[in-house]
Formats: structure tokens, sequence, C-alpha cells
């Protein structure tokens, strides 16, 4: 007779955090969902899937590890960010609350601009040895890369199935750019089941279908006073998961009455701070008439970043509509 922990599908899940903050970000700023992706709806989605594809029962698919990796500030760098550590511990609970395990590597500065380094091959060989150790059946990748390819290859030596989730969608910017977010081709044929998120979030005979809807954050009110512990500890997690993906109060809309222009370089770049933040664009201080910017315009920064009064450098672009705005906006840093 099988034993029950054999017949138990076990299920490991490995973030590329730079990559799931790039589709959050364009689900909460560009798409009509105008939210972020929920990780305990994405859980559930996962092991709705992996059943499926698995022919199994969804109870007895499990997710039995989850880990996030990412780039992150330092203490002392986010803590001349306004809210920023605030944020940081935030977004840790909601992992934490879901079981998932973070792990982080200093942010870098490389020839004048922050990377994270080593990140990926952290994530390769934490997924192999935990595959090695734990027999993951399943291990699900969230990722765009190709550089995982040699990473699946390896898993399906020791018996994993690869499931990767992926986001394929474009945009255009406020300066009419064209933003393309595409997901390897090496990549996709590699794994066992490759999962074209952007195609069932789309899909419309699926719009109201309670696992893709869960995908998404459920949207509250904006709150940047962080909550007090309830004896429901689940309670104090969803809110805090709805305080993430929240967006800044609305602000007065730009002031014309300043008379003097911010210091200028003689490159072309511009010094001012920033006046508002709305869902995924802002303006920054710049009279006569204030500057508008968009979130894809940033350089080496985040928009949930970003503060009011915060100093930014950027250049003068124009828009479609012959507009000036604030392109290449980068934080000014001390």
């Amino acid at each position: 007779m099988q034993s029950v922990s054999s017949r138990l599908t076990r299920i490991g899940v490995f973030y590329d955090g730079n990559y799931f903050l790039h589709v959050s970000n364009y689900y909460n700023y560009s798409h009509e969902r105008r939210s972020r992706i929920s990780i305990s709806g994405l859980h559930a989605f996962i092991r709705q899937q992996v059943a499926e594809l698995e022919g199994v029962n969804e109870r007895l698919c499990q997710i039995v590890d989850a880990h996030y990796f990412r780039g992150r500030l330092n203490a002392h760098e986010a803590n001349q960010r306004g809210n920023q550590l605030f944020y940081d511990r935030l977004f840790d609970d909601i992992l934490m609350s879901e079981g998932v395990v973070t792990h982080y590597l200093p942010v870098k500065t490389y020839q004048g601009y922050r990377q994270e380094k080593g990140i990926d091959v952290w994530l390769a060989l934490e997924a192999f040895e935990l595959a090695l150790y734990k027999k993951f059946d399943v291990v699900v990748l969230i990722t765009s890369d190709g550089d995982y390819v040699p990473l699946i290859r390896k898993l399906n030596t020791v018996g994993s199935r690869i499931m990767v989730l992926s986001w394929d969608f474009e945009f255009e910017n406020e300066q009419g750019e064209r933003q393309v977010t595409r997901t390897s081709q090496d990549l996709l044929e590699e794994v066992s089941y490759p999962v074209a998120m952007h195609a069932l979030i789309d899909d419309r005979t699926r719009r109201n279908d309670t696992i893709i809807q869960n995908l998404f954050v459920k949207q509250g009110r904006p709150t940047f006073t962080p909550a007090i512990a309830s004896s429901s500890s689940s309670n104090s997690f969803v809110s805090s998961e709805n305080s993430y993906a929240a967006n800044f109060e609305d602000e007065d809309e730009p002031n014309y009455n300043l008379i003097d222009r911010p210091d200028d370089d003689p490159t072309g770049r511009k010094i001012s701070t920033i006046r508002s933040l709305k869902s995924g664009y802002g303006f920054i201080n710049y009279p006569p008439n204030n500057l508008f910017f968009h979130y894809t315009s940033l350089i080496d920064t985040d928009f949930d970043e970003l503060h009011v009064d915060d100093e930014v450098e950027f250049t003068i672009g124009q828009n479609a509509e012959g507009k000036d705005i604030a392109i290449d906006v980068s934080l000014v840093r001390s």
C-alpha cells in the first residue's frame, strides 16, 4: 500500500524577485487590472495548476518550500529614503505570512549605476541543492531569463518536473516608447509545464474565474501607518498586502507660483524635488509648469521607493503631444 507521504506532490517555488516586481508593477500601473500580484493568490493558483497538470488531487499538492531572491539597499541607504525601510519590512511580512524564505544581496554601484550581482547564481544553486535534499516533484520558477536553462536541465536529472510562470507584455510609456517584456524561448522549450500567465489573465472567458481574480491584491485605501498586531495574524497580513499595493494619496496639481528655476547642470541634466506622486506617475517641481514623469522613465530605482520631496535628477523631454516632461529620472544620492 502506498504511504501517505509518497502520495504528496511536493512543490518548490523560486522567485526571481526583480522580475516579479517588474511584472507586479506592470499590472499595478499599466494594465487595466490596476493591482499588484498577490503572493497568496499566486500560490493557490500554482497548487491548482500542478494538480491539473499532474492529474492528482489538489489537496495532495503542497508548496513545501518557497524562496524569494532579490538585491536590496542596505539599512542606512533605505533609512535615507523616507518610508523605504517600512515598505521593505511590510513586504517581508507578506512573504513571511506565506512561508516564503527571503534571500537578499546588497545592491552595489557599478560604473555609476546600481545593480544586483550574483542573485541568479544564488537562486540556481539554492534551487538545485534543495531539490536534491527535499525531492521536489515539481519546481516552479518565476522568471523569464534564459540563463536558467542549465538549472532546468540539472533539475530534470534528479527527477523534478519544471513549471515556469511567464508573462509576456508590452506597452507604451509616456514618451511613446514601446516597452517589451518577453520570456526566453530557450527557457520555455526546456520545461515540462510552461504556463503563459498573461494569456490566462487576459482570457475574457476566465474573467470571473475566482482563481484568476485572486491573483490580484484586493484594493483598499492607502495607509502608511503600520498596523497594530491583532489576535488574527491572517487579517493583519491581508491588511499589509493591501497597504503595500495601495497608491499614494493625491496631492495638489502643479504649482505655478514659484519663480526661480531649480539648479541646472551644464550637461542638460536638471535637479529638483518631487512635488506629488500618483498611481505610477508623478510631478517634479519645475516652474512655470511642473513636469510630469512616468514610472517607466526611472533609472536605477523603483517607483515605490520614491517619496514626495525626494531630490531627483532628470532630463527634459517631450511627449507625443509636444509637452515638456521629465525623462531619465534618478534619485540624487548623498
